[in-house]
């Protein structure tokens, strides 16, 4: 599917679930959130097609413990995804700035947006290709959490430099919670 006046790297070629939603005007839930200098190096969570349910609990953990830490989660996925997220924290109390994966990918592009730490849910083909765009556009630290059915086929594509969380989870994140735990260094000491 060609899409004019939409450069070849924009996610709307990655996934048939991402496709419809680049159809939409733009409107008030492109982004909600300011760029500024002072925002740009936050923590970034990029989330896929909202199809595997582990990944929405996931997402609201990692918002839970970077604000644990003092840091505000800026969390880019399609409208499905960011709707879900809403609904799911309707107070905003974990998912605070929300961002249209299009605009995230213009925004790490040129260089608006500088993670600290960027964190790429992948469970499909455009996931692994989402991964590999935050690798080449970002110079800070990459976890690629690859989870779903087919998480270790998904896990050998992914040949960037990034630390990789392989996990055949569907429902029950536990697994993947802590090996997140563990990377990130949130385990609790059990000394």
């Amino acid at each position: 599917m060609t899409m004019a006046n939409r450069p070849g790297w924009r996610s709307g070629y990655a996934a048939d679930c991402r496709s419809a939603t680049l159809r939409f005007k733009s409107g008030p839930w492109l982004c909600e959130i300011s760029m500024n200098e002072n925002e740009n190096s936050e923590p970034l969570l990029v989330l896929g097609c909202p199809e595997v349910p582990v990944q929405q609990a996931l997402a609201l953990y990692c918002a839970h413990q970077f604000g644990e830490h003092g840091e505000d989660l800026r969390i880019a996925g399609n409208k499905a995804v960011l709707q879900l997220l809403r609904i799911s924290d309707l107070k905003k109390v974990y998912a605070k700035k929300l961002m249209d994966l299009d605009r995230c990918i213009e925004d790490l592009a040129t260089k608006k947006l500088r993670p600290s730490v960027c964190i790429v849910f992948a469970h499909s083909d455009a996931g692994i290709s989402y991964a590999t765009t935050v690798r080449y556009l970002t110079e800070g630290r990459l976890v690629a959490v690859v989870f779903g059915r087919e998480a270790e086929a998904l896990g050998a594509q992914l040949d960037i430099p990034c630390e990789k969380l392989v996990e055949k989870a569907v429902h029950n994140p536990g697994q993947l919670r802590k090996k997140l735990d563990e990377v990130m260094g949130w385990a609790v000491s059990k000394t």
